[in-house]
């Protein structure tokens, strides 16, 4: 076989999984805002889809990982091509977490059903998930237009995230403070939004196994962190 044929195969095998990391991605996207939606809006039909759902993202996962592993296998690949192919997989454990969060979402929001005392916290759930898909939306489209100059403000703007969630956390021990009815359905809720918050972290995760098979060179450990939750509360004598 020519050294031609076999790097015109190995790009066919890589493009086929950049395909399927993007479909992936679109399905986990749409895994947590209609859970988000479910949520808000009270739509039991949408949770128990969004829960079927996730069956679909990790057959995804698992075709996307045993292809890379055919791929590893047949073709030995080097360099920038191993990088590629083993951030697939990578990437591909991350969209999987992702759509578990999604998931986990959907659960709760049966479980919590109708809350109409609660609603005014509805806007801030929503807020955080247009932070969270903006920042999943950003890294799929830098890995799909291989761009290191798209995900140079993803870490930076994790912080934003963290912010919201912390605020949105304050509320919510606000709310169980005022009425301890609300306290089981905020317990819920406090998940949560730590579910929607832990998609912005996936979202940094997918963003410097990018820069990885892009460069070569990883991005500092250390990243910005403005979660602020744990320390909510003190002092209060109450909840914390």
């Amino acid at each position: 076989m020519s050294s031609q044929h076999i790097r015109r195969s190995l790009d066919e095998d890589l493009r086929y999984i950049t395909t399927q990391i993007a479909a992936m991605g679109g399905h986990a996207e749409r895994m947590v805002e209609q859970s988000v939606v479910a949520l808000t809006t009270g739509d039991e039909a949408l949770a128990r889809q969004v829960i079927r759902n996730d069956a679909v993202l990790d057959g995804m996962e698992r075709d996307i990982g045993e292809k890379a592993v055919v791929v590893l296998a047949r073709r030995q690949p080097m360099a920038s091509d191993l990088r590629e192919l083993v951030g697939a997989i990578r990437i591909s454990g991350d969209l999987e977490r992702i759509g578990d969060l999604g998931k986990n979402i959907a659960k709760r929001s049966i479980i919590i059903g109708e809350v109409a005392g609660l609603r005014r916290l509805f806007l801030g759930f929503a807020a955080l998930s247009d932070l969270a898909m903006e920042q999943l939306k950003a890294v799929l489209d830098a890995y799909a237009a291989q761009s290191v100059d798209r995900i140079a403000n993803v870490r930076d703007r994790d912080r934003e995230i963290d912010a919201k969630y912390t605020s949105l956390f304050r509320e919510m021990l606000a709310c169980m403070q005022e009425d301890p009815r609300n306290i089981t359905p905020c317990t819920h809720l406090i998940f949560c939004a730590k579910n929607i918050e832990r998609v912005g972290d996936h979202a940094t995760n997918i963003a410097e196994v990018v820069h990885h098979i892009m460069t070569g060179e990883q991005l500092p450990a250390e990243r910005p962190k403005e979660d602020r939750s744990h320390a909510s509360g003190r002092g209060t004598g109450r909840l914390a």
